[in-house]
């Protein structure tokens, strides 16, 4: 037995222990797809072998199969029990699932991608299984050549690391390779109607003349195809002409295209179309799981024809509904419109929804992943909005983030009768952990407050005094809390006059909030996240000169 042979007999044994002793080709096939990947180059070779040694392990007792398996070092892996938390348990088995997140390279990801990603990730977490990143740049129209880079960053922050990436730009002559194996086996004609002619045939169920052409004339005309003009002809899928559904009916699969490609340049004119690539892909790379939108219903099923034109085992299609987002710019062209223009500063800018641009405000990245997690994957549409979002993020940043003082648009302030000199105020970096230490916070009867909280009334500087403002005069009260609480005076943060920092916060609306923040501050490393008290949580994202920017995230 050589080696490839025995590889197939382990996943034949594998397969039948799994099966009451019978081995199914198909699966063994599948099985050796997704877990051997430097032999799906030899899937010629696999086929009629595997067929071959699944009779062969077939032929044999449990007993026998038993004793091969300890032989061969062969182990039937226990199901993982999977938390019934938001993601419903995958249909079909579980053995070597192999599941696959697959975005267009139009710009960096959004919220919305993690509609995708997060439970194709969370599923192979949960079954040991294998996930594979494939970019889907088919379309030169639509990539963004700096999202080559930018998606797997993105999947990082996500905490999502793919065993492997796959770019559908590197398989062109695969799919030349399976376009011509269609046409042999009179699967798939060229068309040369002119588009107008051949809806007006198809919504009337009628079949255009190409259909009835010859293998051989389809060769020829397939042959020559990369001399002829972009929409002269195209490659289509033989389905059911009589299809309810008029977008099913014989679909295309290969057209012309003249653009520059951002990784081929202009080495290729024949395209392939979506639902002819990832149908081919989903099977060469041994999807056991496709999960995507129910606005894909119509692709999966015009994807099933391929399947059976190739005699290829389904993998189990999973449809969920939409994620509606409230408030939240999720439209990637609309974005590096705005880019491009000027409206946004890049694409982090605040008021986007990518990845990038919430995890500049402090987002943690488990927000979105859990949020995602919890809606699963079910077929009723969802909705989610900054509200959740800022919720969900509020229980993951309250215990790390210490608290600071921070006043916008500072004005300075004496207070009159104060005579207690100069002190130094401590107030705990945060007040469920004072093992994290202390502030220090000078104050001798001068301060820099808030222009917005200088108003009449009695106010108490937080762990400070208790003033009285009348106008311009702002006037000694008391000290202790206990009679400030009895005068209803409401607490605000100030700023030590000797001892700042210049802050500038950038809002989500990409407003700014200049003033001063106590001189602490100066202890932090960009990425840090805080808690301006009365204003909110923001992250620190620049250190200059005389300046700390910060990001705001939510109250």
């Amino acid at each position: 037995m050589n080696d490839l042979e025995e590889i197939v007999y382990k996943h034949a044994l594998l397969n039948a222990a799994k099966h009451k002793g019978s081995a199914n080709p198909g699966a063994v096939i599948g099985s050796i797809m997704a877990n051997e990947p430097e032999l799906r180059s030899r899937a010629k070779e696999i086929g009629p072998l595997a067929g071959k040694i699944v009779a062969q392990v077939n032929n044999l007792s449990k007993e026998e199969q038993a004793s091969e398996m300890e032989k061969y070092d062969v182990e039937v892996k226990e199901k993982k029990k999977v938390k019934e938390e938001g993601l419903q348990e995958l249909p079909g088995s579980h053995e070597n699932i192999v599941l696959r997140f697959a975005p267009n390279p139009s710009g960096p990801l959004h919220i919305g991608h993690s509609r995708a990603a997060v439970p194709n990730a969370e599923y192979v977490k949960r079954h040991d299984g294998k996930l594979i990143l494939r970019i889907e740049d088919t379309d030169p129209k639509r990539v963004y050549e700096d999202a080559y880079e930018m998606i797997p960053e993105d999947l990082k922050w996500l905490g999502i690391n793919p065993d492997e990436i796959i770019y559908q730009s590197d398989r062109f002559e695969i799919y030349y390779d399976y376009a011509r194996q269609l046409i042999e086996k009179g699967a798939a004609y060229m068309c040369t109607c002119d588009g107008a002619t051949f809806k007006e045939l198809k919504d009337n169920c009628k079949a255009c003349p190409c259909r009835d052409n010859s293998v051989e004339e389809n060769l020829k005309l397939w042959d020559k195809f990369d001399t002829m003009d972009a929409g002269e002809a195209v490659l289509r899928v033989k389905t059911d002409i009589n299809h309810k559904n008029p977008a099913i009916r014989d679909w295309v699969a290969m057209r012309l295209v003249d653009e520059t490609h951002p990784r081929l340049g202009n080495k290729y004119r024949i395209y392939p179309m979506m639902n002819f690539s990832v149908a081919l892909d989903d099977h060469l790379m041994g999807m056991t799981h496709v999960l995507r939108g129910k606005d894909h219903l119509a692709n999966s099923e015009k994807q099933k024809y391929l399947y059976d034109h190739m005699g290829w085992d389904l993998p189990e299609f999973i449809h969920y509904g939409r994620l509606k987002m409230e408030d939240i710019a999720l439209s990637t062209s609309k974005a590096l419109e705005g880019i491009e223009n000027g409206t946004y500063s890049g694409w982090d800018d605040p008021r986007l929804g990518t990845l990038r641009a919430v995890a500049r405000r402090g987002i943690d990245p488990r927000t979105i992943y859990n949020l995602i997690t919890e809606i699963g994957v079910k077929m009723a549409d969802s909705a989610i909005s900054w509200k959740k979002i800022y919720g969900l993020n509020r229980n993951l940043l309250e215990p790390i983030a210490n608290r600071y003082f921070f006043v916008e648009d500072p004005e300075l302030i004496e207070i009159k009768d104060y005579n207690d000199g100069d002190v130094v105020i401590e107030r705990p970096l945060h007040a469920d952990h004072l093992d994290r230490g202390n502030r220090l916070l000078p104050f001798n009867g001068s301060a820099y407050l808030a222009k917005s909280d200088i108003d009449d009334g009695i106010f108490r500087l937080m762990d400070a005094v208790n003033v009285e403002i009348d106008g311009d005069e702002i006037t000694y009260n008391s000290t202790s809390f206990e009679e400030a609480r009895d005068l209803k005076a409401r607490i605000i943060q100030w700023v030590p006059v000797d001892e700042n920092v210049k802050v500038t916060i950038v809002m989500d609306d990409a407003s700014l909030k200049k003033g001063l923040g106590e001189a602490s501050l100066s202890d932090l490393k960009v990425g840090d996240i805080v808690q301006f008290e009365r204003v909110g949580f923001a992250r620190l994202d620049e250190i200059k000169d005389d300046e700390l920017v910060f990001y705001y995230a939510h109250k």
